[in-house]
């Protein structure tokens, strides 16, 4: 069912974003036409068509919600892309921007001119614009904090006191507290006069005259329980309280252990500050999972698809020209066997699937490593057994395919020498897979650097001047 779901909220998506490519499409061509016929009152003619499509346009964008507008600005090149953006009404800026991508959200941010910024955060919450603050120009930064009520103001100066990457960081001030005096249908009363409630509210805080947190009372409760009981008598203790300084880590490992829709964010005084959602969590392991899947390729930052060819070289070069460097290194390692090739020409042939599985089966094991360092599932005192494991795991796959690999060698060129060097190799390369695959994440960790970052560039450098070497050496000792 949910695989029904994402297939057809993708086929909606797909959907809507070919649908303003129509229009864009179906607006140059009309203005192309009429820009080549000579007839009077031409200015007037071209600009109705003009206006025609842009209603068009905006009245589709209009309907769509601010998370869909943000995946079509992705999906465009800059000048349709700006060209979209002017489009969306004005008060629909803030969110859509909190919606896109960092590097697409830059983008559109260097497009707008002070006075629209300062409007489109205007529109945003304390903690929403905590999140736009770093993206956004210093005046006009200013001018938004200086617009905000007292309380919204220090609001946003405590979310952006906490580092990147902490609950504090993320959490959410919106929130509904009551009092443990106050009976359930006084409660219920105030639930009806509000407007709507904070997004996913599933449970309201019980708090004293100083803040301080005694516990929750769920909505299930408050709509099965008698009206005339007080909170304090069914409301429930918290069982999770997350504190400003814990990490986003711990605290999306938390909802998922517990499956919770929301907590509270206490301080070291058991007061209320505010709380974390699911959703929060949610786009905090997507943007978490995005980039490390970015880092093992060796991409330093997320990167617009459309962006300037200058920007997408810096974001790649780096790893790029270690890369080089050990490519070099694995061809010096081939070079230094010239000799033995040359005496035996299938090296040339079996070398590279010695080398290929030895990097598939390291990235096998620093993708497995990496997302058990992040989930916290790896503690210091473990490294060695998880080694032990690893190199079990190798051995094993090296005498499977080793022997296998060995038996097609004898099968391809009849040297039963040649076969039992394969096999052989194959094992030594799949063990130096796995100690590469275990050592590399541990390095980094050890010295304070994110695992995730170019590991699987390192790890495939490390097996494929190892497996040459291991292979070629081997035969160079027992058949040449």
């Amino acid at each position: 069912m949910a695989e029904a779901l994402t297939r057809l909220e993708t086929e909606d998506l797909q959907g809507n974003l070919h649908e303003v490519q129509e229009l864009l499409r179906r607006q140059k061509v009309v203005e192309t036409l009429v820009g080549r016929q000579e007839m009077a009152k031409h200015a007037l003619v071209e600009q109705l068509v003009h206006k025609q499509h842009l209603t068009e346009l905006r009245t589709k964008l209009d309907k769509l919600h601010a998370a869909d507008i943000a995946y079509i600005l992705e999906a465009l090149p800059l000048e349709e892309r700006l060209a979209v953006w002017d489009l969306v009404k004005a008060d629909r800026d803030g969110e859509i921007l909190l919606e896109v991508s960092d590097a697409v959200r830059e983008s559109l941010i260097a497009a707008m001119d002070p006075r629209e910024l300062v409007a489109a955060a205007g529109t945003l919450e304390a903690d929403q614009l905590a999140d736009l603050a770093p993206d956004l120009p210093a005046d006009v930064l200013e001018a938004v904090v200086q617009a905000l009520p007292l309380e919204e103001r220090e609001r946003m100066r405590a979310a952006l006191s906490y580092a990147e990457g902490t609950v504090g960081a993320l959490m959410d001030f919106e929130m509904i507290t009551v009092r443990e005096d106050v009976t359930l249908e006084a409660v219920t009363g105030e639930l009806r006069r509000m407007e709507s409630l904070p997004d996913h509210t599933d449970q309201l805080f019980v708090v004293d005259r100083a803040q301080g947190l005694l516990g929750t009372l769920p909505l299930s409760r408050l709509i099965v329980s008698d009206l005339a009981l007080e909170v304090g008598r069914v409301m429930v203790p918290e069982r999770v309280e997350l504190h400003p300084e814990d990490g986003a880590e711990d605290a999306a490992s938390a909802f998922e252990r517990y499956n919770l829709v929301s907590a509270p964010v206490v301080d070291v005084r058991n007061r209320l500050l505010g709380r974390l959602t699911v959703s929060t969590v949610v786009d905090y392991i997507r943007q978490k999972s995005a980039q490390a899947q970015l880092a093992e390729g060796g991409l330093r930052e997320e990167e617009d698809i459309f962006a300037p060819v200058l920007n997408s070289f810096k974001n790649r070069w780096s790893w790029l020209a270690i890369n080089l460097v050990t490519a070099f290194i694995a061809s010096r390692v081939i070079g230094a066997f010239e000799g033995s090739i040359e005496r035996l020409v299938a090296l040339a042939a079996l070398m590279p699937i010695v080398a290929g599985i030895g990097g598939n089966s390291g990235n096998q094991t620093i993708t497995m490593i990496v997302r058990a360092l992040a989930l916290g599932q790896i503690q210091a005192a473990y490294w060695a057994k998880l080694l032990a494991k690893e190199l079990g795991v190798a051995l094993l796959n090296g005498v499977v395919w080793g022997t296998l690999l060995g038996v097609i060698a004898y099968a391809l060129y009849k040297n039963v020498a040649l076969g039992g060097v394969m096999a052989l190799a194959m094992i030594l390369t799949l063990v130096l897979a796995a100690l590469m695959g275990v050592a590399i994440p541990w390095l980094r960790a050890r010295f304070g650097k994110d695992p995730a970052v170019g590991s699987s560039v390192l790890v495939t450098a490390c097996t494929d001047s190892g497996g040459f070497f291991i292979f070629l050496g081997l035969a160079t000792l027992i058949l040449v």
